[in-house]
């Protein structure tokens, strides 16, 4: 404590620019009993070192230039007026010693010891100025050091946070969203091959792929299974190749629970050996058994409650897409014109909806054929979110563009509308009322989900059986190709 008290006494006594033991002599501390006892030894020694030199005149006056100011105005200059004027009275009180030792026998120098007085005041006055001004200086200084010395740390600490967050991006650098989107590409390129049939796990080694992308899976291996058999060779695998064991405790487990199994699931055995980390179901619809997911290695940090049910909403995703022509026949017998990708989301976010309840929605926006709403209704089809998979329907007077948005519930349609409708008052100075746009919403529904979706179309005043025309959409032969390509899948399945 005392070397920092030291050290900031001596921080405090130099001046803006200087530094050393010059600057501390020159600006000394102005705090403390040292500048009372610096003027009183020194005006004593200098008075006391003036008689013995010249006793008859130890203040030297007369000699040209007053040399007896010229120690109180140094003083004052150090340490400001209140020193000065202790010098100007340890001065004067020199005098009455003098005159009464014999030195000085006249008259009392009025104008000698006025003179000086104001000298020193001015000086004084000048070293309190600036030492108040380096004063503040130097508080300044200590805050910006301080400030300096924190931004310091933080950006530290920034630097091992961002080096960090890139570690963890590089091993999980996607959001279920993304996630999503990259699994329903995988199920758009199957069905364009042809690979809809039942018991079939189309797709399953780029989405394996996918899915250990997401859940930070080192080792793992997808197998077909029909309900309780297992196929012994693999549809897929990550990491290095291993053999299922088909007595494992896991396995056993899923098999027989038909649920996610791991070490810590209730219901096992706590001192169950076993080989792997955990056994996932591909069910699809509600209960049936397509395929087991086996999970050999997998990073321990990763193995938590919510990366299993990650993994568990993606196997299911999964198994909605090996079933979708199934899924989709019904809904592309009551409205042939839906497009393929439309009819497979909203199969799958309706399961969705009945196994875990995350809610999705249907927005619709209604237009009037007409030449003023072309430009509206083309900014609404380019404003759609990379997730969305969007629908335009259309009638002999009306035309509609449904957005299908999955994982949004009330308020995110909400959000979605007020955007929309922000952006059409931006860029064309109108909204929803003063265009006439109708606004329709649809919760996906967990059962129903087909004669829900009829009745949101009638609600539109569109039809289901026409396909749209807007630049970019599948114009009406393509959407019934590709409902007969998804019809003659099923039939083949």
């Amino acid at each position: 404590m005392r070397v920092g008290n030291s050290a900031e006494q001596r921080r405090q006594g130099q001046g803006i620019g200087l530094g050393g033991r010059y600057a501390r002599w020159l600006a000394p501390a102005v705090s403390g009993p040292g500048p009372a006892l610096e003027l009183i030894v020194t005006m004593v020694g200098a008075m006391g070192l003036a008689y013995l030199m010249l006793p008859q005149n130890p203040l030297l006056l007369g000699m040209g230039f007053p040399w007896a100011w010229l120690l109180p105005v140094i003083l004052a200059l150090r340490y400001g007026t209140l020193i000065g004027v202790g010098a100007v009275l340890m001065l004067l009180g020199g005098w009455f010693c003098f005159e009464a030792i014999g030195s000085y026998a006249g008259a009392f120098p009025r104008m000698f010891f006025l003179g000086g007085l104001l000298l020193v005041l001015v000086s004084g006055q000048f070293g309190d100025v600036w030492g108040t001004r380096l004063a503040r200086a130097r508080a300044v200084n200590r805050y910006l050091d301080e400030r300096l010395a924190a931004l310091t740390k933080n950006h530290y600490l920034l630097r091992i946070s961002h080096a960090r967050l890139e570690n963890d991006l590089l091993a999980r650098p996607t959001t279920l969203r993304d996630t999503l989107s990259q699994m329903r590409a995988v199920a758009m390129e199957d069905a364009a091959r042809g690979n809809t049939g039942y018991g079939r796990l189309a797709g399953a080694q780029p989405m394996l792929q996918v899915v250990a992308q997401a859940c930070q899976i080192e080792g793992a291996a997808l197998f077909a299974c029909d309900g309780q058999r297992i196929a012994h060779e693999p549809a897929a695998s990550i990491g290095p190749a291993f053999e299922l064991d088909p007595d494992d405790p896991l396995v056993r487990h899923c098999l027989e629970t038909r649920e996610l199994a791991h070490l810590r699931s209730s219901g096992l055995q706590q001192d169950a050996g076993t080989r792997y980390v955990a056994v996932a179901p591909v069910l699809a619809g509600s209960d049936r058994l397509v395929g087991v997911l086996v999970v050999e290695r997998m990073p321990f940090l990763s193995l938590t409650y919510e990366n299993l049910q990650l993994l568990m909403v993606l196997m299911g995703y999964y198994a909605d897409g090996v079933e979708h022509a199934h899924a989709t026949h019904g809904i592309q017998l009551l409205m042939p014109a839906i497009p393929y990708a439309f009819a497979l989301d909203y199969a799958r976010l309706s399961r969705l909806r009945r196994e875990t309840g995350i809610e999705s929605s249907v927005v619709a926006l209604v237009f009037d054929l007409d030449e003023a709403r072309d430009a509206l209704f083309e900014q609404v089809v380019r404003s759609r979110r990379a997730l969305d998979v969007a629908w335009p329907a259309r009638s002999a007077r009306q035309r509609a563009m449904l957005t299908l948005m999955p994982l949004s519930d009330s308020q995110a349609v909400s959000a979605y509308l007020v955007r929309i409708e922000d952006m059409l008052r931006a860029q064309f100075g109108t909204d929803f009322a003063s265009s006439h746009i109708g606004v329709y919403s649809l919760t996906v529904p967990a059962t129903g989900g087909e004669e829900a979706l009829v009745r949101l179309l009638q609600r539109c005043q569109v039809d289901g059986t026409v396909a749209g025309d807007t630049p970019g959409a599948p114009g009406v032969a393509d959407a019934r190709q590709t409902t007969a390509g998804a019809v003659a899948g099923t039939q083949a399945g």
